[in-house]
């Protein structure tokens, strides 16, 4: 019996479309249900990362900066006259006070203090001069009231004589008195010249009191003269190391010139550079410690500059212990400056991003270890090396703190 073909041919047909229709519709399944699927987790070499935990306790407020060493006491030697540079000594000498650092030359400061000199013998020579004849009109004047007081003498004798004579009646009344008054007048010459000898022993005096004046005067000139032509052979006067002798052989230099400077290498304090953002805790007499890359030295905050300049603010920290080999004037060092200790705080190693009192995102380590997932973290006070948490973590927690930006597309990763 013949079974018509058309119904098998139908039959296929709906098959065909059934199919089609479910293979349209799983496609379709297919390619919603992975437009939902999150993008897999990248991978991260786990030794390529820094990973700590979190921890429970005290922590140490510190605050960090580059600096040098600087000399406490620094003398700077200018020049106290004009003169040329002859000879001078190489910044790094050790020097004694006497030590000759620069020699300097100035003919004209010279002729000046030989003139000086012979200005003061002239002076003495006049003042000996004078001295000579005022000496020698006193021995006149004094030669000549001496024959006056004699003929005074003299004249009181022989009026004393003829008193007694013309007493006894054996001379004229007439030759007493005439004795009397030859005796008065001789009385009031002696007077006299006794006066003047003394009126010219003082006037001698001034005048050579007023030489000598003039002698100390010239005197006083010539060791000042002296004195600049002495500090021309500019010396230290302190010991210590020649810092730098900013001057050249055969350079002409003017009054107040800066010659050299010396340093003490033994007195020594760090001037450190803090960021502006971490100076605001920084206070005068804390405590620090400086790194000289050879030992390390304690000291406290001396000084605090008040301006910022390019961004840092500059810290003296007055040194306190002995200092190491090798320290030196500008010597490369860093500091650290304690601000606080905190006694219980919850706290991680500081993470390579995020400022303090901010919150960010870190990856946190499942408990195997094997994956992290991104968290929410408040971060509170900053040290140097760790963090405060104040919310998002706990303590025992593992955490990734080094750069994760280049994963920041993805909220979890996977550590291999």
């Amino acid at each position: 019996m013949d079974i018509p073909r058309e119904d098998a041919k139908r039959q296929r047909r709906i098959r065909r479309i059934i199919y089609s229709a479910v293979g349209l519709l799983a496609i379709a399944s297919v390619t919603y249900g992975l437009s939902r699927l999150k993008p897999a987790a990248p991978s991260v070499d786990k030794a390529t990362v820094w990973i700590d935990t979190v921890k429970r306790g005290p922590m140490l407020l510190e605050v960090r900066g580059l600096g040098t060493l600087v000399p406490d006491e620094l003398l700077w030697i200018p020049a106290t006259s004009d003169g040329r540079v002859v000879s001078r000594l190489l910044p790094g000498v050790h020097l004694k006070a006497d030590t000759l650092i620069v020699e300097l030359k100035n003919p004209e400061l010279e002729q000046a203090a030989l003139d000086a000199e012979w200005q003061v013998k002239a002076a003495e020579a006049e003042h000996n001069s004078l001295k000579a004849q005022l000496d020698s009109k006193l021995l006149d004047e004094k030669a000549q009231a001496a024959t006056v007081q004699a003929d005074y003498s003299q004249a009181v004798l022989n009026a004393e004589k003829d008193a007694a004579l013309a007493k006894a009646g054996l001379a004229a009344e007439l030759n007493s008195k005439l004795s009397r008054a030859k005796a008065d007048e001789l009385t009031t010459r002696n007077q006299i010249e006794q006066d003047r000898l003394a009126v010219s022993a003082a006037s001698a005096k001034a005048q050579l009191e007023a030489q000598k004046a003039k002698v100390e005067q010239l005197r006083a000139l010539l060791d000042l003269k002296q004195a600049e032509l002495g500090r021309l052979k500019v010396r230290a006067g302190v010991e210590g190391v020649l810092q730098e002798v900013p001057v050249e052989v055969g350079q002409q230099v003017t009054t107040g010139t800066i010659l050299a400077k010396v340093a003490q290498p033994n007195k020594l304090k760090a001037e450190l550079k803090i960021p502006e953002t971490q100076a605001k805790d920084v206070q005068i007499g804390l405590l620090a410690s400086v790194d000289t890359r050879n030992g390390m030295i304690p000291g406290h905050v001396e000084r605090i500059d008040p301006a910022v300049i390019n961004g840092t603010v500059t810290v003296d920290v007055k040194l306190e212990g002995p200092l190491p080999l090798g320290a030196r004037p500008d010597l490369s060092v860093e500091g650290t400056i304690e601000i606080e200790n905190l006694k219980d705080v919850i706290y991680v190693g500081r993470p390579a991003f995020g400022q303090p009192n901010s919150t960010v995102g870190i990856f946190k380590l499942d408990e195997e270890g094997n994956g992290a997932s991104r968290v929410q973290v408040k971060l509170g006070r900053s040290s140097v090396n760790t963090v405060e948490i104040v919310d998002g973590l706990k303590p025992g927690d593992r955490v990734v703190l080094s750069d994760m930006s280049t994963w920041d597309a993805f909220n979890r990763i996977r550590l291999n």
